[in-house]
């Protein structure tokens, strides 16, 4: 529900603070006052176009506050709490919109807050959708839309049938996947044939070389130990001179493990003496260990280096083997490996694609036989609904200035079925008694489609058991437009009728409309010298004898007629026994 607006330099309004309330308010005031900028300030909150034209002369911008209440729950909360908006405790949210007058060289722009934070506008009309509904002579078109009308009757036939609607568009997009998939497959075939051919060379390749894990890294080891046998040698051999010295010289005093063992020898001798040439002549004794252990490794690699042309000419074949497979298949014999288990893993997918065609197929089947019930069980609901919603729209007409009117709601089977069934659904309206039954829009007037519009909404928000969300809010502005009299005290019926549930806003010249109302709000505008030129709008509260008044001034045109205020002190009365 909205609570109140403040309005700031739009249009002829210098600045206003509007309080609506639950149930039926009205706003009226003389032409030309300004109740076009309320409805226009309203229609910023709910994130409408913003035009700069709008701006109140000689201001540098407008500014629209309202404080909305929403119910604990509801996805327009939840909405703007993913948006980061600030909620109060009571469910309390501010909404903003600011626009600025701009100038020859820069356009004017407009910016939406929500709840303390910048917003786009488009959010501020996606929160709209749940919680207002305006209908106005621009919003008439919505109702000559065939997914509109559609959408109507499917909230007017309940809440079962809105579940067989919900099965049924799930139904048709797993439908509409798995056929995607199928003739995904179908029109592949030959193209998935060529690459489960190209993947079985190529596994074919790989399984005949066999690499192992880190084979090539060993080869390239390999194959460098044995280029450089003799340099190898050379060194080993050279360093085992050097630690124990050659056999055949004559003199060995200079090996290394001669020279270390002469050094422990005479640490021990004078380690009788000194506790720390003990200790240094146990290292020296551990050293002449460690390089006696080196000195028989490097004989042993001596012996067993040996120069193998054949084996190297044999690693360099298998390398040159590996090489041929890393080209096609990847970067070193790992990066192989893996290629040949994905390969391995999507010919088995390729290889069962005609298993997969079946399936898809009869899964396909069995999702048709699916929707053909649902949307059976569819068009028999909506069958149903339909001359029910005929029979309770026709009845509102009734009260509403269109004696003899009534509407059809045909359901025919659609060109295609579609996610919301196999119907197309159309509502011809009859305005009068013998004249043919034509599409809404084409046989009827503004005002008569505004009053269609309001038996729409009576019929569903009242409709038992009705799967229809209704909006917090209705907004409907010319709804009386050429009704008077008796009828226009009906109109005004039916719009109280309606608020016993929800919060309604109705800009009227009617008083008999007016007369119903919870809460009456004038439009008044002030005058500068005399000249009957507005210079500033004002709203405000009427009750009581200003009320009474404003009713009379409607009825008449002079608020001060003795006749016309007892008339409008009538309706009051009248309204107030209803």
């Amino acid at each position: 529900m909205i609570d109140e607006i403040r309005i700031d330099d739009l249009g002829v309004i210098g600045r206003a603070h509007v309080r609506l309330g639950s149930g039926l308010t009205v706003l009226t005031g003389e032409t030309g006052a300004g109740k076009t900028m309320v409805l226009t300030a309203l229609g910023l909150l709910l994130g409408g176009r913003a035009d700069p034209a709008t701006v109140r002369t000689g201001a540098t911008g407008a500014a629209v506050e309202g404080r909305v209440l929403l119910a604990p729950g509801s996805p327009a909360l939840e909405r703007a709490r993913d948006a980061g908006a600030e909620v109060d405790d009571d469910g309390t949210l501010v909404v903003l919109r600011t626009v600025s007058a701009g100038t020859p060289d820069s356009p004017g722009r407009s910016r939406a807050y929500l709840g303390g934070r910048s917003v786009p506008q488009g959010l501020l009309a996606e929160i709209a959708e749940e919680l207002v509904t305006v209908h106005g002579q621009a919003d008439q078109m919505r109702l000559r839309s065939a997914a509109r009308q559609r959408a109507a009757l499917d909230a007017f036939a309940g809440p079962e049938h809105a579940a067989v609607l919900a099965e049924h568009a799930t139904t048709w997009s797993e439908r509409a996947r798995v056929q995607a998939e199928l003739d995904d497959r179908v029109a592949r075939a030959r193209e998935r044939a060529r690459e489960a051919e190209l993947l079985r060379l190529g596994l074919a390749e790989v399984e005949r070389v066999a690499p192992q894990p880190g084979e090539d890294l060993q080869l390239a080891a390999e194959a460098e130990r044995l280029g450089n046998a003799e340099d190898l040698r050379s060194a080993a051999a050279g360093a085992h001179v050097a630690l124990v010295g050659d056999e055949d010289a004559a003199d060995v005093g200079a090996a290394a493990v001669v020279l270390v063992e002469e050094a422990r020898r005479s640490l021990e001798q004078a380690g009788h003496h000194d506790r720390a040439l003990a200790d240094l002549a146990v290292r020296a004794a551990e050293a002449g260990y460690l390089l006696a252990d080196l000195a028989t490794e490097l004989s042993s690699y001596v012996q067993d280096l040996q120069a193998d042309p054949a084996r190297l000419d044999a690693v360099q074949r298998r390398r040159a083997e590996l090489t041929g497979l890393t080209r096609s298949y990847g970067e070193d014999v790992a990066a192989v490996l893996e290629w040949a288990q994905g390969a391995s893993d999507r010919l088995l997918d390729l290889d069962g694609g005609e298993e997969r065609v079946a399936e898809l197929t009869a899964r396909r089947d069995a999702l048709d036989d699916r929707l053909r019930s649902l949307a059976g069980t569819i068009t028999a609901t909506r069958t149903d609904a339909a001359a029910r919603l005929g029979a309770a729209v026709t009845e509102e007409l009734a009260h509403l200035a269109m004696a003899g009117a009534h509407l059809e709601v045909v359901v025919r089977p659609a060109d295609e079925p579609g996610p919301h069934g196999a119907d197309s659904v159309e509502m011809l309206l009859v305005p009068h008694a013998g004249a043919p039954a034509r599409p809404l829009g084409k046989g009827a007037s503004g005002g008569e489609l505004s009053r269609v519009m309001l038996a729409l909404e009576v019929a569903l928000a009242t409709a038992e058991g009705s799967g229809a969300a209704t909006p917090g809010t209705f907004v409907f502005d010319e709804v009386d437009a050429g009704v008077g009299g008796r009828a226009a005290t009906q109109v005004g019926e039916r719009l109280a009728r309606l608020a016993r549930g929800t919060q309604v806003l109705v800009v009227t010249h009617l008083a008999q409309v007016a007369a119903c109302a919870d809460r009456h709000l004038v439009v008044t505008k002030s005058v500068a010298g005399g000249v009957d030129v507005v210079t500033e709008s004002d709203v405000r509260e009427v009750r009581g004898e200003d009320r009474v008044r404003e009713l009379a001034r409607m009825l008449s045109g002079q608020d001060d007629s003795v006749t016309a205020r007892a008339h409008a002190a009538e309706l009051l009365a009248q309204s107030v026994g209803r």
